[in-house]
């Protein structure tokens, strides 16, 4: 694929309430911060890239229209520069960075790709969505929430209470060691109000005393929803017969924290970067995406690995480091069980479960920090991917040059 990375950034991450240090900023605003620093380091002046492809999830409100275009114009880009906004739930930003990819492989030139989401200011779900709110597709797709699909993941495939705190205490000291390592300053771009002011510089969201006795204080959070009311167990049950029961083991401790931020990468053809006297990062070998059981939900990282391995003609065995993103803690357990991974080459900086998910950013986030990582390993090839609400999933293999 003649697509190349000639950069990626990101914001810090901010706790997604109101009392989080990005409240104040909107998703318009945090976007245009980024696309203007994207820009500065580039040195991009005019109408030089074709697109701005951008991931954002509950379009709704101040995230709705057409937030990519409202971006540009609200940034320093030149105005003939159109914006697309798209929607892949989770994987949003990751599948803006891979249609830019495959666009910029098809017709060449430069696209601007990434996400946001302000999750303090427009909360998850309050766009709604058929496949929960309709009755006939809910009943007939066997749909539960999120936190059930991870609890059935758990259930079918043997992780205990242990098993997925142990991965949650992994992610946050792992996180803590990137930070004070300065493992993320290459890509961090700290926001500032409009007089200059810093807001946020670092991930606000990380729990770096978590210990497995910490952990183990906290109730399962889906367990009423599961067994009372609604009483959700029973219609993944219903999927799943050979299942006893669902056990429930995930919480706010070993699942990833609701927050706001945004990313942005840069991608285009070699030409193109070489007419601008930019030198690529990273080639992005492969690209896919796929559709899963919607009831369990969150096992597309699977299927989806085995499809964009197969498309890059590599085996799991050719990837030295991997960004799985830790939207449950059961996710990533299942991805390295099922290819028999390294836990020491999945996301070795912490990831979701430490520093947030900010739905339609975090495709893009997880990509740039498996890049920077790359780099300062001096590793050839990296694969991120995510599972995807409604049963999808979505990954991205780039080769470092």
């Amino acid at each position: 694929m003649d697509a190349y990375i000639f950069d990626a950034i990101r914001s810090p991450r901010g706790k997604g309430r109101p009392d989080g240090a990005l409240h104040e900023v909107t998703a318009v605003a945090l976007s245009a911060q980024m696309l203007d620093a994207l820009a500065g380091r580039n040195g991009l002046k005019g109408p030089v890239v074709e697109d701005v492809i951008w991931g954002n999830v509950t379009q709704v409100g101040e995230q709705g229209g057409c937030l990519a275009r409202s971006a540009v114009l609200a940034s320093g880009l030149d105005q003939g520069i159109p914006g697309l906004a798209i929607n892949r739930f989770c994987a949003s930003g990751l599948e803006a960075v891979n249609l830019a990819a495959a666009q910029a492989a098809a017709l060449g030139g430069g696209w601007i790709a990434g996400g946001v989401e302000m999750m303090s200011r427009v909360p998850m779900g309050s766009d709604g969505a058929a496949i929960a709110v309709d009755p006939s597709l809910a009943m007939g797709t066997g749909f539960v929430p999120q936190g059930i699909s991870a609890d059935l993941i758990a259930t079918e495939y043997g992780f205990t209470r242990e098993d997925v705190d142990a991965l949650a205490v992994e992610s946050q000291r792992r996180a803590a060691e990137a930070w004070a390592q300065g493992r993320f300053a290459h890509s961090l771009i700290p926001v500032r109000d409009r007089n200059g002011l810093m807001i946020l510089e670092h991930d606000e969201y990380m729990r770096p005393g978590t210990d497995m006795a910490t952990l183990a204080a906290l109730k399962p959070a889906f367990r009423e929803m599961g067994e009372v009311m609604p009483g959700f167990d029973k219609v993944a049950l219903m999927k799943y017969p050979h299942l006893e029961r669902i056990r429930h083991v995930h919480h706010a401790g070993n699942s990833s924290g609701i927050v706001d931020g945004a990313a942005a990468v840069l991608v285009g053809s070699k030409a193109w970067g070489a007419a601008r006297g930019l030198k690529p990062r990273a080639r992005i070998r492969a690209v896919a995406r796929v559709g899963t059981e919607p009831t369990i939900m969150l096992t597309g990282p699977v299927p989806v690995t085995e499809r964009v391995l197969k498309s890059a003609g590599l085996t799991i065995g050719d990837i030295d480091l991997f960004e799985v993103n830790e939207a449950f803690a059961a996710v990533v357990l299942r991805f390295q069980q099922a290819f028999g991974v390294d836990p020491a080459k999945v996301n070795v900086n912490g990831g979701a479960i430490a520093m947030g998910h900010p739905l339609g950013a975090t495709g893009a986030m997880i990509l740039g920090t498996l890049l920077d990582e790359m780099e300062r390993r001096d590793q050839a090839l990296g694969l991120a991917t995510l599972c995807v609400a409604s049963g999808m999933g979505a990954a991205t293999v780039i080769e470092r040059l």
